[in-house]
This record gives C-alpha cells, structure tokens and sequence, in this order.
C-alpha cells in the first residue's frame, strides 16, 4: 500500500481548521535562558518536532515581574492564611535564602498577564514542571519537614482559573508517550472547538462538529460522549450561552481521559464495518487481522488506520472521511507510532 498520506478534507471538516494554533509555553522551554540559574531548559519535542504546528506566546512570569537573570532561587512557602479579603490559600512565593516574599506581585502580575492572553486566542499551555510559579503537577510546598509535594505554581494556577477549558501540561509529562499524543489531541480539539464557537453557529455548525468528532469523544469517554449527543439533540431547548459553556466543558473533559486498546479497537470495528459491503474479501481480511493485531500489541495504532484510511479515500467514504479519530493530528507528529 503506498498511498499513507493524509485524507483530503471536505468543507466539513476544513471550516473548523483554517486558523493559527497559538500556544503559550513557559519562555525556558524554548531554549531561551531566563532560569534563575542563567540557563534554559530547552525541550526539542516542543522546538524541533510541534513548532512547524503552532505558533508559540513565550512567557516567563519570574522574568517579566523583573527579578532577572540570574536571580535568588524562589519556592513556594505553606503559611498561615491572612483573615482579607484578598486572603491567599496560605501558599506564599518566596525567596529560600533571604525569605524575601513576591506573593503579592506574583498574583498581580498573574491576574494581570492572563487578562492580556485573552486576545491571543490560546489553544493550550507548556509549563516548567516543579516552577513555583510555573509548574502544575506536584511542586513542592515548603513549610513542614518534609516539604509536601501539593503545590502549583502561582502564574499557572491563575491561568488554569481563567481558562478552565484550555489543555495544560507540563514539559516533563511529555516524555510519556500517551501523556504527548493525549494533549496534542486535545490541542487540536480545543482549537476547532473555539473555531466552532467564535463564529456565527447554528444548530446545523454543532451538528456537524459533532457529527466529525463521534469516533474520536468515543474511544475517550463512552458516557460523556452519549451526554454530549444527548445535549446536542436537545439544543433548541438550551438559551446559546448556555448550551456553547455546557457543550464545551463536557467535550473538553471528555478528551481529558486516554483512549484504552479495547475502545480504540471498536472505533476501528465501527469504520470497517462502513466498508463491508464495498470491500473484496482479501481486503476485508487484511484490515480484520491488522486491527487483531492492534489489540494483540503486535502493531501499533497507526498501522490500522492508515489502512483504513486508505480505503476511505480509495472509495470515498463522506461519513469517514471526516472523522477526527482518523487523523486528530498532524501525520508528522507521528504519534501514534507506539504501540
């Protein structure tokens, strides 16, 4: 089989992909040297293999709050809560050696900068993991012996709070090769979703959005792709701004779960099955045994699809075609490579 290219696009699935990915990153991560230390924590996932992808707003709140480089080594300290209004959480950024306190102007600045992302559009965000100010996962709170491992970092948590929907991560989980392809999946949906939204919708535009992304809510989340379909068929019952915040919120927190073998092996059952009847019985066999082997371990995922893939344009399957679990991402990304 020689033709694994992409599957051309209809008007159907174009119209929610003809704009600039934008996504934010902590500044380090990119290879400029911001780091307390004068250095840089340069990722070549993120420069040499998604840049080509998307267009990157780098950020390093520590820097651009003025503290330069190098500058004092800075964690996140457990106090007792202030009785105000503008209580913190009891979490303070501080300066390890000198105890010197940047929590105010670090939550200013956070607040702040957030507000000015708005504009940018922002399909998601790279953080620095273990970052008092950037990291999302598992920082380090100091304040007991030993320091619990609870934290977030400031600038994060506050854009986390404004963009409930928008896909987060950090560098370092990245390494995990399910942990990559779940969020640049979700980069790319988010994307689209906010193409759907921004513009002048329908009740035929979600149809069809949703219609595209049937297969791909399903292999993430079985109920929560049911309740979104459900919500969809009862649209006109829903004022706009209320079906767009609840359609957005589920689809989003569907994507959030990682596919399993077993529903990713029904998907593909689900797509041969439109070409059953269209099929010789050489073909449908061969496509049979390489989704076995995709259950068995023995091939991985893109080894089924770009079969199937194959067939689709070959017979120019409408429905199929535009299916987003198909190709959620760029083919060169290749992350479906693993098994």
């Amino acid at each position: 089989m020689q033709d694994s290219g992409s599957i051309p696009r209809n008007s159907i699935a174009a119209e929610f992909e003809n704009r600039t990915l934008r996504l934010g990153v902590s500044s380090c991560l990119l290879g400029n040297k911001v780091r307390f230390d004068g250095g840089h924590k340069r990722s070549s996932f993120l420069t040499d293999v998604l840049s080509p992808h998307v267009e990157w707003v780098p950020i390093c709140p520590e820097m651009e709050l003025g503290l330069g480089t190098p500058r004092p080594a800075m964690h996140l300290l457990e106090t007792k809560p202030k009785k105000t209004k503008r209580s913190s959480d009891g979490i303070e950024l501080v300066e390890v050696k000198s105890g010197i306190n940047h929590t105010k102007e670090m939550r200013h600045y956070s607040h702040k900068t957030t507000r000015a992302l708005n504009p940018l559009d922002l399909s998601g965000y790279v953080f620095k993991k273990d970052s008092p100010s950037c990291g999302v996962y598992r920082v380090k709170v100091y304040g007991t012996t030993p320091p619990k491992r609870v934290g977030r970092g400031l600038f994060a948590q506050t854009v986390m709070n404004a963009y409930p929907n928008l896909p987060v991560e950090e560098e370092g989980r990245l390494n995990d090769l399910k942990l990559r392809e779940n969020f640049i999946e979700r980069i790319f949906a988010f994307h689209r979703l906010k193409t759907l939204f921004q513009s002048r919708w329908t009740r035929s535009h979600v149809v069809k959005f949703h219609t595209i992304h049937k297969l791909q809510l399903s292999v993430h989340h079985p109920s929560l792709y049911r309740e979104l379909g459900q919500l969809v068929a009862s649209i006109k019952e829903h004022p706009r701004r209320s079906f767009q915040y609840k359609y957005s919120q589920t689809f989003m927190q569907a994507l959030e779960k990682l596919p399993s073998v077993g529903r990713n092996t029904d998907a593909l059952h689900h797509a041969a099955g439109h070409l059953k009847k269209i099929l010789d019985v050489d073909s449908r066999k061969e496509l049979s045994l390489a989704i076995l082997d995709y259950k068995r371990g023995v091939l991985p995922l893109i080894v089924p699809v770009t079969l199937l893939k194959h067939h689709i344009r070959r017979n120019n399957i409408e429905f199929l075609k535009d299916q987003t679990f198909l190709e959620p991402h760029p083919k060169e990304l290749v992350l479906r490579n693993h098994s």
